[in-house]
C-alpha cells in the first residue's frame, strides 16, 4: 500500500493496521533520532515527527529490518527522482537501491554505519542520480535493531554534476536526431503521429497516444484547451499492454479528456504534466506513471502526447520530462506541417471537385461517364481535368488534361485552362488548330503551368472521331468482341510551351464504341516504362456494353494503385459512347 495522508490520526484506537504499522514505525524512528524536547509536545508524537520530516529540506527514508521501504519524504522524491510508488513496501533488492542491498545487510548485521556515493559499479544503470553522499544508519528501538535510516546527505559532486549534464546534453541531441529520421516522413497528419508512437514505445515509454485537434479546428493557445474535442491519431503499448488498450478510444476516434485530468490539464495550460494515474485519467490499467506532452507549434497547441510506464519500468523523472518535451516540440511542428498541408490540399480537393461536377452537357446522341480519383489519402491534389463542349450538327468536343504540379495553385490552374477551352471550342475550330489556340493563350501567360491535352471531336453523325494530342497519352477504343485497341494520335508538345505544330487524326466510329480517354495516374508506375504500362491498359477485357459506369469500375479495379502510399498520382476517367436511335 502506499503511504498517503488521511485525516484520522494513525495511532487512534479507529486507525486500520496498515496505519497502526505505520505508526508504529514513525514512534520508532522518533526513538531512534532522539528525543524532542520543548513545549507541551510528547517526545513520541508520530504525527509531529512526520510533519516535521516532510517539511525538513533533508533527504530521509527509512527500511523496516527486512528492508522494505516504509517512509520518504519529499525531498528524498525530489533528490532521487524516484516516485513513492517505485520503493514503499518493496525490498531494497527490487528497486533502484538494489546496489546497496549487500551493504544494507551488513550494517544489520554489525550495527555500523555505512556511506555510499550513487553511481559507482554497484549502481550502474540506476536512475538515481550519480554523485550523490548517501549515509545508511541503523535504527535502534527498545533495545533492538528495527530498520535503517537513509540519508542524502549533499548535493552531487560538482565534477560529477556536469558530466551528468553533459551526458544528458548528448542524450538529448542523439535523441532528436533519431526523431528527426523517423518522425515526418510524410506530410499526412496520422502517418506522421503514428510514426511518433512507433518512436516512443519501447524505447521511451511502455505506452504512447497522440491526440490532435481535427483538421476543421484552429489550433489551440494555451489557456483555451478545456473541454477540447480531441481526434485520437496514434496509439502504440508494449505487449503487456495489449488487453488493457481495450479500454482506450481507437485511432480514427473523437475524445474529450475529463475536466481535472492530466490531458485536460496540459492541453489548457500548455504545460507539461507529469504525475500519478488518477481515476479522471483515461488511463489503461497497468499504467503506474504519466507523462503529458503538449504538442505546440508556433505558439499553439495542436495536440497532445500521453507518455505512460508501467510498474516494470522507472518512473519518468523531471529530466526525462524536459528532454521528451523537446521531442513533443520537434514533432508538434511536422504535425503542424501536416496539418497545413492537408487544409491547403483539401481546398485544391473542393475546387477540383466542384470544376469538375459541372462538365458540358453532350449532345442527345452521346452519353458520358466521368471519374476523379485523388491520389492515394486525397493529401495531394493534382491538376488533372476533362471537359465537354457541346457543338453544332450534333458533335460534342470531348477534352482530357493535367496540369503538371500539385496543390491549389496546380488547381487554379486547370481552371484556366477548361475557361480558356470553352471560349475557343465556341470558334467552331477543328481540334488541331483549338490547341494551337490554346497553347497561344497559356504561354503569354508566364506564371501558367504547363499541362497536356488530349480532345478529341465526336461525330455520330458522320462517324468518325477526330482526334489531336498536346502531349498526351493516346485513348483506348473499347469495341464489343474485340480486344481494347489504343488509337494512334499525333502527339505536338504539351500547352503553354509555345511551340505549337499540333496534327489530327480521324478514326470511324461505330455504334457499340466506346472511348476511354484518361490521365497518366491510371497507367504510370514509378521505374516502368510508358509502353509496359499502356499495354496493360490494352490487355484488358473490358466490359463493352452495360452502363458506363459500369465499365470506369472495371478499369480502375484493375488498374488504380492502392491507397497511399502507392499512389503516386491523381486519376481523370471519361467515356463517351455513341447512342444507338
Amino acid at each position: 500500500m502506499h503511504f498517503r495522508h488521511g485525516k484520522r490520526a494513525e495511532g487512534s484506537p479507529s486507525a486500520t493496521p496498515d496505519a497502526r504499522s505505520r505508526a508504529a514505525t514513525a514512534a520508532s524512528l522518533a526513538a531512534g533520532l532522539g528525543p524532542i524536547t520543548g513545549g507541551d509536545h510528547r517526545d513520541d508524537d508520530p504525527g509531529l515527527l512526520r510533519e516535521v520530516l516532510a517539511a525538513a529540506p533533508v533527504a530521509v527514508a527509512l527500511l523496516d529490518e527486512r528492508l522494505r521501504w516504509q517512509y520518504l519524504n519529499p525531498a528524498f522524491t525530489a533528490v532521487t527522482g524516484l516516485r513513492r510508488a517505485d520503493l514503499l513496501g518493496r525490498t531494497a533488492e527490487t528497486t533502484a537501491f538494489a546496489g546497496a542491498a549487500a551493504t544494507l545487510h551488513r550494517l544489520l548485521d554489525d550495527g555500523h554505519d555505512r556511506e555510499q556515493v550513487t553511481g559507482g559499479p554497484e549502481g550502474a544503470g540506476s536512475p538515481v542520480p550519480p554523485g550523490l553522499r548517501v549515509r545508511y544508519r541503523p535504527l535502534r528501538h527498545a533495545g533492538r535493531t528495527t530498520g535503517v535510516i537513509v540519508v542524502v546527505l549533499d548535493d552531487p559532486d560538482p565534477a560529477r554534476e556536469q558530466l551528468r549534464q553533459l551526458e544528458q546534453a548528448r542524450a538529448r541531441l542523439a535523441l532528436l536526431d533519431a526523431a528527426a529520421e523517423r518522425i515526418g516522413s510524410t506530410l499526412d497528419v496520422d502517418t506522421t503521429c503514428a510514426e511518433l508512437a512507433a518512436f516512443a514505445v519501447p524505447g521511451l515509454a511502455d505506452l504512447a497516444v497522440v491526440d490532435v485537434l481535427p483538421p476543421e479546428a484552429e489550433p489551440s493557445r494555451p489557456g483555451r484547451g478545456g473541454g477540447q474535442r480531441l481526434h485520437r491519431a496514434a496509439v502504440r503499448a508494449v505487449p503487456a499492454l495489449d488487453d488493457a488498450l481495450a479500454e482506450l478510444a481507437r485511432p480514427g476516434e473523437s475524445v474529450r479528456h475529463r475536466e481535472g485530468s492530466a490531458a485536460a490539464r496540459s492541453l489548457a495550460g500548455g504545460v507539461s504534466v507529469l504525475a500519478e494515474p488518477a481515476p479522471e485519467d483515461a488511463c489503461p490499467a497497468g499504467a503506474a506513471s504519466l507523462l503529458v506532452l503538449p504538442l505546440a507549434a508556433r505558439g499553439r497547441v495542436v495536440g497532445l502526447l500521453t507518455l505512460g510506464r508501467t510498474t516494470a519500468t522507472p518512473a519518468f523523472t523531471p529530466d526525462e520530462a524536459a528532454l521528451l518535451g523537446d521531442l513533443a516540440a520537434r514533432a508538434a511542428t511536422g504535425i503542424d506541417n501536416a496539418r497545413r498541408y492537408t487544409r491547403s490540399q483539401g481546398i485544391a480537393l473542393e475546387l477540383q471537385r466542384a470544376l469538375l461536377s459541372e462538365p458540358g452537357n453532350p449532345h442527345q446522341n452521346l452519353s458520358l461517364a466521368s471519374r476523379y480519383l485523388p491520389s492515394g489519402s486525397a493529401t495531394v491534389v493534382g491538376g488533372d481535368w476533362y471537359e465537354t463542349v457541346r457543338l453544332p450538327f450534333g458533335r460534342t468536343l470531348l477534352a482530357m488534361g493535367d496540369v503538371m504540379g500539385h496543390g491549389v495553385e496546380a488547381a487554379v490552374d486547370m481552371s484556366h485552362y477548361r475557361s480558356a477551352l470553352r471560349d475557343i471550342a465556341g470558334m467552331d475550330l477543328p481540334p488541331h488548330r483549338i490547341l494551337r489556340q490554346l497553347d497561344n493563350v497559356i504561354s503569354a501567360n508566364d506564371s501558367a503551368r504547363p499541362a497536356t491535352c488530349l480532345l478529341v471531336l465526336a461525330d455520330p453523325g458522320r462517324g468518325r472521331w477526330t482526334l489531336s494530342s498536346a502531349g498526351h497519352l493516346p485513348p483506348a477504343l473499347v469495341t464489343p468482341d474485340r480486344p481494347t485497341e489504343l488509337l494512334r494520335v499525333p502527339t505536338g508538345p504539351p500547352l503553354g510551351t509555345g511551340l505549337g505544330g499540333y496534327e489530327q487524326a480521324t478514326h470511324p466510329l461505330t455504334p457499340g464504341q466506346t472511348l476511354l480517354l484518361y490521365t497518366d495516374g491510371l497507367v504510370e508506375r514509378r521505374g516502368e516504362d510508358i509502353d509496359v504500362s499502356l499495354e496493360r491498359l490494352a490487355a484488358l477485357r473490358l466490359p463493352a456494353t452495360g452502363e458506363l459506369d459500369d465499365l470506369l469500375d472495371a478499369v480502375l479495379h484493375s488498374l488504380a494503385p492502392p491507397p497511399a502510399p502507392a499512389a503516386e498520382d491523381d486519376i481523370a476517367l471519361l467515356a463517351a459512347r455513341p447512342k444507338v436511335r
